[in-house]
């Protein structure tokens, strides 16, 4: 754990006690600061209790002594409207602040030269954080992952000269995280995403901005238009390095027919790794966070002053993937079956069918989003057959009507059983079971990994079938 000593001595708020706000408690009392903790909940209280971390009701509490509250990442600060202890904290002058900004005042206090990349980005963020994280430990280097993916930053060993902290970032964190300053900043994309927590795509954008900003290099995703005027703001404030996953640059980094390519302002390029064949980064949206992982890596390396000649192919032929994120899990001879649970919207699913251009045999359903699966209709055509399942498959099943041939499977078992049994029958070169629902969980699973694993277990019970160890 990393403790807080540059609160030493001082009261501080946290409200919010899930995982990251009771790291945060616990990383401000070992550092000497006064903790007054609270969360609306009585159970994240009585996790708290079990803590030993001290409880006080802020919402009668004097707030004229804090130093600051730390506010969970999921708690409202301006949208749609502020939440009671930032209105508090406000009328008292009380800085607002999250775990992130704990971790970046210990950095500047204690090891300022230590790496530290940062990852955002509406798209990605967590498969590029586990890349970069893979590269690294591929290369040798003590790395510790966490923030928005796997451990809450607050609980994982200090910042140290030769040990680099690759972080995801929310915008919620990122709102919360005024002194970031990371080696490197890396910008995914941006797309329309929690305008119920930021009000407009505009301000979003300003938000995961700042990731970029502060950072003494930045990496920037230009393949929309929010990250072009990104990179543009940023070369007249410091080093910057672009990469595109749908255009070669130069200077930058690019991806010509599946091999990385980095080339300087005089157009002569350094191929320096091969997507073609790796299962775990299959479609152009894992084209565009291998491009990142690969320049902030070999961005951080050379400000560093270290070699950044790495076994670049290595790397990227081993990384091990994400569940539930374009997993796949096993195959049946030519028939392979991918896990992509996470995608609860269309959006997500969008890059699952683009990923597999044809001889799809499509599990689909849940508990539906708005707009349902409408947008995905220019990729009808590669769908072979679907399956429905859950309670989506009424409205799906018009979406579908005369377009795509489908089933109503109902539950994920049965269709997990038709759909291998059909794909086995298929003439194509390498028929996919696909489970990328573009919906919600809830109607069936208690979330989105339940429902991956559940699928994970069906596929490991069919005859034939070799499954892939799991990332």
């Amino acid at each position: 754990m990393i403790r807080a000593t540059s609160f030493e001595g001082k009261s501080v708020a946290v409200f919010g006690l899930g995982a990251s706000g009771i790291a945060a408690a616990e990383a401000l009392r070992d550092g000497g600061a006064i903790v007054s903790a609270w969360d609306d909940g009585v159970p994240a209280r009585d996790a708290a209790i079990a803590k030993d971390i001290p409880l006080v009701d802020l919402s009668v509490a004097d707030w004229s002594g804090f130093a600051a509250l730390v506010l969970a990442p999921g708690v409202p600060l301006t949208h749609p409207v502020p939440h009671w202890t930032v209105k508090r904290a406000e009328e008292n002058g009380v800085a607002i602040i999250g775990d992130v900004e704990i971790f970046a005042r210990e950095r500047a206090l204690h090891a300022p030269g230590a790496p530290f990349i940062a990852i955002t980005g509406t798209n990605g963020k967590s498969t590029t954080t586990a890349l970069i994280s893979h590269i690294l430990r591929h290369a040798g280097q003590d790395v510790q992952m966490g923030g928005n993916i796997g451990r809450p930053i607050l609980t994982l060993d200090p910042p140290e000269p030769g040990r680099f902290h690759v972080i995801e970032m929310s915008s919620f964190q990122i709102d919360l995280t005024p002194t970031l300053g990371p080696t490197v900043g890396v910008m995914l994309n941006v797309t329309l995403d929690h305008l119920d927590r930021h009000g407009t795509i505009e301000h979003y954008a300003e938000i995961k901005e700042r990731v970029v900003l502060g950072a003494d290099i930045a990496a920037v995703g230009i393949d929309d238009d929010f990250g072009l005027a990104m990179l543009r703001r940023r070369i007249g404030i410091g080093p910057v390095v672009a990469f595109s996953a749908e255009k070669s640059i130069a200077p930058g980094y690019s991806l010509l027919d599946d091999t990385i390519v980095c080339s300087n302002r005089e157009g002569l390029a350094v191929k320096l790794g091969s997507l073609k064949g790796v299962a775990t980064l299959r479609g152009k949206h894992n084209g565009q966070n291998a491009l990142a992982a690969v320049a902030a890596v070999r961005e951080c390396l050379t400000l560093l002053g270290r070699s950044s000649d790495l076994d670049w192919q290595g790397a990227l032929s081993s990384f091990p993937g994400l569940p539930h994120r374009m997993e796949e899990i096993g195959r049946i001879g030519k028939v392979i079956f991918v896990n992509d649970s996470k995608a609860t919207n269309a959006d997500s699913t969008e890059k699952a069918l683009l990923s597999f251009p044809r001889d799809i045999y499509w599990i689909v359903g849940g508990k539906a989003k708005a707009g349902g699966i409408s947008s995905l209709a220019p990729y009808f055509g590669g769908i072979a057959k679907a399956y429905l399942v859950g309670e989506a498959a009424d409205d799906f099943a018009a979406t579908l009507d005369g377009k795509v041939p489908f089933e109503r499977s109902g539950t994920l078992d049965e269709a997990v059983w038709a759909a291998s049994d059909a794909a086995r029958l298929s003439d194509g070169p390498e028929p996919v079971v696909l489970l990328s629902p573009a919906c919600a969980s809830y109607d069936q699973f208690r979330n989105f990994e339940v429902r991956g694993d559940s699928f994970r277990g069906l596929v490991a019970s069919l005859p034939g079938i070799e499954m892939r160890a799991k990332p």
